[in-house]
């Protein structure tokens, strides 16, 4: 993991950990700030390992927080949320939530999403993203499930704090006309300012979708195309990498990247988007991106706006396989026709011999191809529409 910071107005590299095995998820502590050191943290989940609370100005360990299944194993939570007091951390995985106290490191309380694995009811699957409410008041949040929305149950689902597991209300279950989001949810997450519309996207989707918590839940009130197209209901993403979006703290602009390494803003103070006034059932509205513009050579995993300052930072990266397997192809062809060639001169009974074992040769483990993992910080101000690569 590598944690970032401005200077002067250029990003640089504060702190790099590394980790034994792949990153999960990690959550900043509410309003961590390096002027306040105790609140300057975080918290990350490793596979195989417990959840930990780590100092983001040297690193050091503060705290662990362990989950254990039936089979006496760590379980690291596929998502993390602070809840707006930052007393609780609330830890997503498969069929179940785990709840710490932060204060008090050790285990949590489980809270169970569905009453079993048979169980049609409740959420099913891992608790891919968890985002909770601005309002502080209501206490409410949102889960995602890796698993797709059945005829039965949408993969979305607002709990309370106060009613512990039992779902508040389900989002997105009206499949009677059509709508239907059989996909993962990849991430959920509420307006900052607007507490009562949450949005969220899927895996292979194109589009993300937004929900007015005050009216029906059923169908979404806006949809957020990247490819300016409506209705793409249809429009399938070719990689199946998660690519977070982000919604600044005034609540005016999203934020999303795509597999080409476009990011796409749409302006959620125009007209269009703003359905404040209109409480009841407001038609739903497709909204085309007010700004697209190329960031990376490669996918955008994910954006994020500076709190405070017309900033943007997208990350790039992803895996390819298709130069290592064209190179493995070709030297696999070019092996295989010197075998061919000099099957003259090798002894014969060799050869059948090698048959008959079903000796096989070895060969190269395809490794990913590094095409763009880089860094940019854009700014927006008035001034200036520069970005800094890092």
């Amino acid at each position: 993991m590598t944690s970032y910071g401005l200077l002067n107005g250029v990003l640089m590299v504060l702190l790099l950990l590394r980790n034994a095995a792949p990153v999960l998820d990690f959550a900043w502590y509410p309003n961590a700030t390096s002027r306040d050191p105790a609140s300057f943290c975080f918290v990350t989940s490793v596979r195989e390992c417990p959840v930990k609370l780590l100092d983001a100005s040297d690193g050091r360990l503060r705290a662990s927080y362990k989950i254990v299944d039936h089979r006496e194993r760590q379980v690291a939570p596929h998502s993390l949320a602070f809840n707006p007091l930052a007393s609780k951390l609330y830890c997503g995985f498969e069929d179940a939530i785990e709840v710490f106290d932060v204060h008090v490191p050790g285990e949590g309380t489980r809270l169970r999403t569905t009453p079993s694995k048979k169980s049609r009811d409740g959420l099913k699957g891992i608790i891919s993203t968890l985002a909770f409410s601005p309002d502080i008041s209501s206490g409410l949040y949102a889960a995602g499930s890796l698993n797709p929305s059945s005829s039965t149950s949408s993969n979305i689902a607002i709990f309370s704090e106060s009613t512990g597991e039992v779902p508040v209300m389900f989002v997105g279950d009206d499949h009677q006309d059509g709508f239907g989001i059989r996909s993962s949810c990849t991430q959920v997450m509420f307006n900052p300012f607007r507490p009562y519309l949450l949005y969220a996207c899927f895996r292979r989707h194109d589009t993300i979708y937004c929900w007015d918590l005050r009216g029906d839940l059923g169908s979404p009130i806006q949809t957020f195309s990247r490819s300016g197209e409506a209705n793409v209901k249809r429009n399938v993403i070719e990689t199946n990498q998660k690519m977070h979006f982000d919604v600044d703290l005034g609540g005016n602009w999203l934020a999303i990247g795509d597999e080409h390494g476009d990011v796409s803003m749409f302006d959620l103070s125009s007209p269009d988007a703003d359905n404040v006034e209109e409480v009841v059932l407001p038609p739903r509205r497709d909204i085309s991106p007010t700004l697209k513009y190329h960031a990376h050579d490669d996918t955008i995993g994910s954006v994020a706006f500076h709190p405070l300052r017309a900033l943007l930072l997208s990350a790039s990266g992803s895996r390819h396989f298709e130069s290592t397997l064209a190179s493995t192809s070709d030297s696999s062809e070019n092996e295989e026709s010197d075998v061919e060639g000099n099957e003259d001169v090798v002894d014969s009974e060799l050869v059948q011999q090698e048959r008959q074992l079903g000796v096989k040769k070895r060969r190269a483990k395809l490794q990913p191809a590094v095409v763009d993992n880089s860094v940019k910080l854009w700014d927006f101000g008035e001034n200036s529409s520069t970005a800094l690569p890092q």
